[in-house]
């Protein structure tokens, strides 16, 4: 019968002290749960992650697409350049080889009149009947005047040899002579030296005291 009294007593506190906690907790508090929650859709930490890869994939091929577009500019401005070149290089070649080819030709242009001139006095020397030497002469120096005048627009001048002193560079002794004066000087000329410009285009043939 005690065992009986006890048990109900216990049963008795227990139900007060649930309702005590009951009327303690605040009203209007409802637990949410997240994953039924209507008006706040769900969004986990992966879909943010995914979200975001997203993006970042897209920004990457708007770089690439816009490096792709750079480097085919860089390209077709290398091909052009190349082209330039080998235009540039071809044209030096063919001015090249036309300068080998004529370039005499404005020295062939100045000497032309002379040998027109030259052509026109031996013809008048053959048909004048007295045979007039001197006018025959004079028309032949008037030749080498032109000759000469042509070579010196060159830059081609002869070398001025006799009364100077023998050089072999300039020089060619063909002969020794004793003449009684110092030794080692151009007495005589065969045939001129030319220089073109600084430069030696050939030496003089002369007669040198001994």
């Amino acid at each position: 019968m005690k065992d009986k009294e006890v048990k109900s007593l216990e049963r008795k506190d227990k139900t007060e002290v649930e309702e005590k906690e009951q009327e303690q907790e605040p009203a209007g508090i409802e637990e949410i749960d997240p994953s039924t929650d209507e008006g706040n859709p769900s969004f986990t930490d992966s879909d943010a992650g995914h979200t975001l890869e997203e993006g970042e994939v897209h920004s990457l091929q708007v770089q690439l697409e816009e490096e792709r577009k750079k480097a085919e500019d860089y390209y077709q401005k290398y091909l052009r350049s190349q082209a330039d070149f080998d235009n540039f290089r071809k044209r030096m070649m063919k001015e090249r080889e036309e300068l080998t080819k004529y370039g005499v030709k404005p020295l062939l242009e100045k000497l032309l009149p002379a040998v027109d001139n030259l052509e026109r006095a031996i013809q008048s020397a053959k048909t004048e009947e007295d045979g007039n030497l001197e006018s025959f002469i004079q028309g032949v120096e008037m030749v080498y005047r032109q000759i000469m005048d042509a070579m010196r627009a060159e830059g081609a001048v002869p070398l001025e040899s006799v009364g100077k002193p023998f050089d072999p560079y300039f020089h060619q002794a063909i002969m020794l002579v004793e003449t009684g004066e110092e030794k080692g000087i151009v007495v005589e000329e065969f045939q001129k030296g030319y220089m073109l410009k600084d430069k030696l285009i050939r030496p003089a043939m002369v007669k040198v005291s001994s």
